[in-house]
């Protein structure tokens, strides 16, 4: 009795109110989103609001077990918990029930239960424990390719699945390990390689072209924060492509010209500053930035032979290369009629003309902010967002207050899988990134994805009780 006492009075009951507004007000927005007047009754367990109230129901439960297991036994058993989702992973592939594409539920009576959904918890469980061991060095190359395979394991599996959204999520994951010393080389290198894919993608080689040197000038400035030799790099940038327009270069379309000599320009940015200060990191430098030339002739062939068809439209119409109204930007634009429809208070609860007429797909699924937008108008989305960022920015001190490092690094994975989730699926509502299918947590319909979030957040709840017991 005194142990549950000294549990409840420990519990952060801040996240605990953020996740009940989160969790209520979703459930009134999917009965707003699939409100049938036959069925009028909120409870009525034959619609999906009144399922949706059973699976918060079960969520409680869930929550209660999670306080009464002991806390130490989240990383005792973290390893034998993923090797059991990476086989759950395997068996759905075998066994499980294809629904819109994706082969990723088992159906059991009518209930429907998505292993991915859970294997989040799973991934962040092992790699807080990997990452916490007392030898474990992020930067030592051998130890960041077995947490980077902890990780992308389950996504390769999910992919299989052919359930991209899902596996994108644990992209996530690299803000755990940047947090817990990874150089930021990693992010800048993704960050050109996704700059040099969209460039390519939007057919603009003269982009390309300016891209690749500003990023070299960012590369050394960031790695030597010499303002003076970032100048001259800016400097030299400016004349030779001056110089270039000034002979008529342009005025001749040949791809690789213009891509073999944005690297030589890049090249050039970085040889002066690099030979005067006697930089041993040059050659590495350019190094990346030839790998970023093939890497741009390689995204033609990726686009097109790896992606699938809709994959490509949803990217496509994200970056205005395609126009598809009536396709699969179809969701997209009705989503946004319906949000900007809404004006500042909105429409008013069950008033939504494109919620209550089926204009929006899924949209008390993945689509469930729109329902937001169009009857709860610029107040609603925005507390909605308030709402997330407060429980984030509480998560993450939640974290930063454990003794214990695996808490610590679990409290990251949390927080970086619910703001992916956040960022992508509002991105994706209002166009700003392409539409891959994950919910809004705690908001969106479905058991599988309400569970596995309330698992995810409460066992950090239950990890911080034992704070002031780790040292």
């Amino acid at each position: 009795m005194e142990r549950s006492s000294g549990i409840f009075k420990r519990v952060d009951w801040g996240i605990i109110l953020i996740y009940s507004l989160l969790v209520i007000f979703g459930w009134i927005n999917i009965y707003a989103a699939v409100y049938n007047e036959d069925y009028g009754v909120i409870f009525d367990i034959s619609q999906r609001y009144g399922k949706q109230f059973l699976w918060i129901s079960i969520s409680i439960l869930l929550i209660i077990i999670i306080f009464i297991i002991d806390a130490r036994a989240y990383e005792f058993l973290s390893y034998p918990i993923f090797i059991f989702a990476l086989l759950l992973l395997v068996a759905v592939l075998l066994f499980g029930k294809e629904v819109n594409g994706a082969r990723s539920w088992f159906e059991f009576g009518g209930i429907r239960l998505q292993p991915a959904e859970f294997t989040k918890v799973a991934t962040a469980l092992a790699v807080s424990r990997f990452m916490s061991v007392h030898d474990f060095r992020i930067n030592r190359m051998t130890d960041l390719i077995k947490v980077a395979a902890l990780i992308f394991l389950p996504a390769a599996l999910i992919i299989l699945q052919n359930d991209t959204g899902s596996a994108l999520v644990y992209i996530a994951f690299v803000i755990v390990l940047y947090r817990e010393g990874l150089s930021p080389w990693y992010l800048i290198l993704g960050f050109i390689f996704i700059l040099l894919f969209i460039g390519s993608l939007l057919a603009s080689l003269y982009a390309v072209f300016f891209v690749l040197p500003i990023l070299a000038i960012l590369v050394f400035h960031f790695m030597y924060r010499n303002i003076r030799m970032t100048m001259i790099g800016i400097v030299m940038l400016v004349l030779l492509v001056l110089l270039l327009v000034i002979n008529g270069y342009f005025f001749h379309y040949d791809k690789l010209k213009i891509l073999v000599t944005g690297i030589l320009v890049s090249l050039v940015i970085l040889a002066y500053p690099a030979f005067v200060k006697r930089i041993k990191h040059y050659w590495l430098i350019a190094a990346v930035l030839v790998a970023a030339m093939a890497f741009t002739f390689s995204v033609e062939y990726i686009f097109n032979n790896v992606l699938e068809k809709h994959q490509r439209t949803r990217i496509n119409v994200v970056l205005g290369l395609e126009d598809d109204p009536k396709g699969v930007g179809y969701n997209i634009n009705q989503s946004k009629i319906a949000i900007g429809s809404g004006g500042f208070s909105g429409k008013g609860f069950l008033q939504g003309t494109q919620t209550k007429f089926d204009f929006v797909p899924e949209q008390d699924t993945d689509f469930i902010y729109c329902t937001v937008g169009e009857e709860w108008g610029f107040l609603g989305t925005s507390m909605v967002l308030i709402l997330f960022g407060a429980l984030l920015i509480r998560i993450v001190v939640l974290a930063e207050r454990q003794r214990s490092k695996m808490n610590r690094i679990y409290g990251y994975c949390v927080a970086s899988i619910l703001f992916f989730h956040v960022a992508v699926n509002v991105g994706m509502t209002i166009g700003l990134t392409p539409v891959i299918g994950i919910p809004l947590p705690f908001f969106s319909y479905g058991g599988s994805s309400l569970w596995s979030f309330t698992i995810l957040l409460f066992i950090l709840l239950r990890l911080d009780t034992t704070r002031m017991d780790n040292f």
